[in-house]
């Protein structure tokens, strides 16, 4: 089963059980493969559409730190939950300490000793962790790693 079909057999089973946030979830990121798709006239791949809920994640995260300052914590929940929900189609997060050891490997392998050899870091780290870990979160640790 592609994604595209289990997201919408999860649609159709969210309808069912009238679990409104999931339903618009979802509905909300088939929009988005569809608006995707008519943009690039071509089918999406499964790796596509999982780098396309990446970029969502990550768009909710920092609405999140919006809503904070804003103090509405009513959108706060809200968006976390829609996190959840998506977090459900990506592959399993790799943890802090995963993360850390991947980029210490690249440090080792490409002898960087300042943040000027960030990119080359990054470069190296970030197809081993394709949908598995944020962006944010390798530049997080590697300066961590690089600033020891």
């Amino acid at each position: 089963m592609t994604l595209k079909e289990k997201l919408m057999e999860d649609l159709k089973s969210a309808m069912r059980s009238k679990e409104k946030r999931r339903k618009d979830t979802i509905t909300m990121l088939r929009a988005a493969v569809k608006q995707r798709e008519v943009d690039e006239r071509k089918e999406m791949a499964d790796d596509e559409i999982l780098a396309l809920i990446g970029k969502q994640v990550k768009q909710k995260r920092e609405s999140i730190k919006d809503f904070q300052k804003a103090e509405r914590v009513d959108l706060v929940e809200q968006a976390q939950e829609e996190i959840d929900i998506l977090l459900a189609y990506l592959p399993e997060q790799l943890t802090e300490e995963e993360i850390d050891e991947l980029v210490r490997e690249a440090i080792e392998q490409t002898g960087a000793t300042s943040m000027r050899d960030m990119g080359r870091i990054m470069g190296i780290v970030m197809p081993k962790v394709k949908g598995r870990a944020d962006g944010s979160l390798i530049s997080q640790s590697a300066k961590k790693l690089l600033n020891q």
